[in-house]
């Protein structure tokens, strides 16, 4: 590698590296998109939907959730309710991860209460029946589990920000269906 005139070794093109004249030059091209710089991938639009697509299955599955804790009732119902709450918590602070992130890439989180059911990917639910409730929790984390594989498999390693954060979330995804299927059948007696 050569030096350039500050002293500092350019990398030149090695394995698709851009010199730091170049990355320079870039970072100072269209200053106003914040964190979006020219190598981000060229499907940042559909990156974004599908986190919208995310962020709305994770406010609707704070609010299941929430009505779940709300309206569990009875002395063994506890554990369950606990459990709705710890989740609708996490669900949260997953939104708030992911309304981040829309952010960073440059467009505005959707947030709108009227079209939220219909862009998630979870239902939302109205039982107050300890069973139907955990099944419902249950089907949703599954439905979660499988939007976040396919997202991650989806963004590869042209997005890794976007993929580690959704890595993340799919991991407490999981934490969170094996805690609803333990409650669901008592511990794996099914």
């Amino acid at each position: 590698m050569a030096a350039n005139e500050s002293g500092k070794q350019a990398s030149g093109n090695a394995a698709g590296l851009s010199d730091v004249a170049t990355l320079r030059r870039r970072a100072r091209e269209h200053i106003e998109e914040g964190a979006v710089t020219p190598s981000y991938p060229d499907d940042r639009k559909k990156i974004v939907q599908l986190l919208n697509e995310a962020l709305a299955t994770e406010l609707v599955c704070v609010l299941r959730y929430k009505r779940h804790y709300f309206v569990t009732k009875g002395i063994k119902a506890k554990v369950a309710a606990a459990e709705f709450l710890e989740h609708a918590q996490q669900e949260q602070a997953h939104a708030d991860q992911i309304a981040q992130r829309i952010v960073q890439l440059g467009e505005d989180p959707d947030m709108n209460p009227s079209t939220l059911t219909a862009r998630s990917h979870a239902e939302y639910d109205e039982n107050t029946e300890l069973t139907a409730m955990l099944q419902a929790d249950l089907i949703a984390e599954r439905v979660a589990i499988e939007s976040y594989r396919e997202m991650i498999t989806y963004i590869g390693p042209r997005d890794p920000t976007t993929r580690r954060i959704l890595e993340g979330i799919l991991a407490q995804e999981e934490e969170h269906a094996e805690d609803i299927s333990d409650l669901l059948f008592d511990g794996g007696q099914k």
